[in-house]
């Protein structure tokens, strides 16, 4: 069992390069990984379940002693990040599909990466654990409102059918989630010990799937989707850093900000992109996944290197 959890500890280490390596692997030979398309749905579900095994109630303690900072940085996630989407979809004059899909994944709540990150970054952890929890738990609500507000100008949006999906997707496996954790005490520990495992096995399936189902599209036009991924995400990185500067935050919270506010779930995005548009529209949230698992630790290795001018 030590060796299994010693894999997970390694793949769980190397997300980035297995992100990347199956996705080229998809692009590649396409029909290999095209049945794992039926599966995307399932696959989210289990790494939300496995968010609702390790969920705490010292988790909301942050929201409990500084509401005005999780405020803050649950404010910033739902208004750069969509805002963000819609004006590159603008000015970069996307296709509908492909609109819609860089709106949808900028209305993602944060990704559970960002948690890791923030600690190698030397981040305020329990900040941001507070806001990816609170962002998670509002996304059923929130999510769905986001995307039909924004992006109903290129392609029709249900708001109550997402609503419903996001409820089933998210909501649903973290309670139970929870529920197996309180049933099961202790024992539950060994299920957690491998979740990195699952998680990163999980994301890297839903990956290869939208890549392997969009292959043509990604030819295409891979490169323009590619660009504006990489300007959102950067963009994100950079504002959500102004905006604890603006609300004159220390440097460990304005780190984490950074990266809550720069990384998505773009598994979620994936999931309702399939499930409500296309494959083509849930290409943007396969390639974010890519690139900001890869930004990420990159930004998290200058940011650790950075001093609190108050300390100075």
């Amino acid at each position: 069992m030590s060796a299994l959890i010693a894999l997970s500890r390694f793949v769980g280490n190397t997300f980035a390069i297995w992100v990347l390596l199956f996705a080229v692997l998809a692009f590649l030979i396409p029909g290999a990984f095209l049945p794992l398309t039926a599966f995307i749905v399932p696959l989210l579900g289990l790494i939300m379940f496995g968010m609702g095994l390790t969920l705490k109630a010292e988790d909301f303690r942050e929201v409990v002693r500084h509401p005005l900072r999780v405020l803050i940085g649950v404010l910033a996630q739902f208004i750069i990040m969509p805002c963000l989407a819609w004006l590159l979809c603008k000015l970069f004059g996307l296709p509908p599909e492909v609109a819609v899909g860089v709106i949808l994944v900028g209305c993602c709540p944060g990704g559970t990466a960002s948690n890791v990150i923030t600690w190698f970054a030397k981040g305020d952890v329990a900040l941001s654990v507070g806001i990816t929890a609170v962002t998670t738990l509002m996304a059923p609500l929130v999510t769905p409102a986001l995307i039909w507000l924004l992006a109903s100008e290129w392609l029709p949006v249900s708001f109550w059918a997402m609503f419903s999906s996001i409820l089933q997707m998210v909501l649903l496996p973290i309670i139970l989630g929870l529920v197996a954790q309180r049933l099961l005490g202790e024992r539950v520990k060994l299920a957690v010990d491998v979740l990195p495992l699952i998680s990163v096995v999980s994301i890297v399936a839903i990956v290869a799937a939208v890549v392997a189902a969009s292959q043509a599209k990604i030819a295409e036009s891979g490169l323009l989707i590619m660009a504006v991924v990489m300007l959102h995400n950067g963009l994100g990185l950079a504002m959500g850093y102004a905006a604890g500067r603006f609300f004159g935050m220390p440097l460990a919270q304005r780190k984490t900000l950074s990266i809550e506010v720069g990384m998505q779930n773009s598994g979620l995005g994936a999931a309702l992109a399939s499930a409500h548009f296309s494959p083509l529209a849930a290409v943007p949230s396969a390639l974010f996944s890519v690139w900001h698992n890869l930004s990420g630790p990159l930004l998290a290795t200058f940011l650790r290197r950075m001093k609190d001018e108050r300390d100075q």
